[in-house]
């Protein structure tokens, strides 16, 4: 059975956040010791994710 796909529609302020976030959480794991591959592999997924340009519209 295949898992399922699951997009996410980032801005581009949102996904430097996520980055920093990931890096931090890295720089804290290595501080304690701890195995970082599990970081390691959402900060490759991030960094070969396509960007797509939206166009929102707002409706009432």
């Amino acid at each position: 059975m295949k898992s399922p796909k699951y997009h996410l529609y980032l801005t581009g302020n949102e996904y430097t956040q996520i980055i920093n976030a990931l890096v931090e959480l890295k720089n804290e794991l290595i501080s304690e010791g701890r195995y970082t591959d599990a970081v390691d592999e959402l900060l490759i997924k991030f960094s070969k994710a396509r960007t797509k340009n939206l166009k929102v519209v707002y409706t009432n």
